[in-house]
């Protein structure tokens, strides 16, 4: 019965996780001060598609699981709740935000999304329940010998080139979020790291 709960628990988490993750990139969406790399990928497609973001997030990370298979990888609950939840989250988040006016909200919803999106990331991390595809790729990509700075940092430039040739927003945003969120994940993490 007690594992039953302890599960349940890191369950919560992990959805808990991803709603404040969406909501995030939402706000960011909103503020249009520029996208993470991925996330200007996302818009990018989003707008040449003319599909909602979310739902191209969904399908972009069933896609990103499908590069799993030759590097071996194997998801957790975690995995599959991430690649689908993350981007229903973010298309609830866009029908509920207002459009934001105004450069110093802008700004504000623009450092809140980055503080939230590290936040979100910290609990879903913690509730141990496997990588989110993007992560996944990276470690997997780690494990057969590319540095794990080397695998991130190519797979979010790649993202972000691709994603801002298709119309996707970059700015002070992007820049924010790529020197912030892994500090901030850093720090938030030992708050939220599942110690069962």
């Amino acid at each position: 019965m007690l594992v039953g709960v302890k599960f349940l628990r890191r369950l919560l988490q992990l959805v808990a996780g991803n709603l404040i993750q969406g909501i995030s990139v939402a706000a960011l969406v909103q503020a249009n001060l520029g996208l993470p790399g991925w996330d200007v990928f996302h818009q990018g497609l989003a707008r040449a598609f003319d599909k909602p973001i979310g739902s191209l997030i969904v399908a972009v990370s069933l896609l990103v699981l499908l590069l799993w298979i030759p590097l071996r990888e194997r998801p957790g609950i975690g995995t599959v709740v991430n690649a689908v939840l993350v981007g229903v989250f973010v298309d609830v988040g866009l029908a509920v935000l207002p459009d934001f006016d105004g450069l110093v909200l802008r700004s504000a919803v623009m450092v809140a999304g980055t503080v939230g999106f590290a936040l979100g990331t910290a609990i879903y991390i913690g509730a141990n329940l496997g990588p989110g595809p993007r992560d996944g790729l990276m470690t997997g990509l780690a494990r057969r010998g590319a540095s794990v700075r080397m695998a991130r940092t190519s797979i979010e430039v790649i993202a972000l080139v691709v994603g801002f040739l298709l119309g996707g927003t970059i700015g002070v945003g992007t820049v924010l979020f790529a020197f912030g969120v892994g500090p901030l994940v850093q720090w938030f993490l030992p708050w939220f790291a599942n110690v069962d």
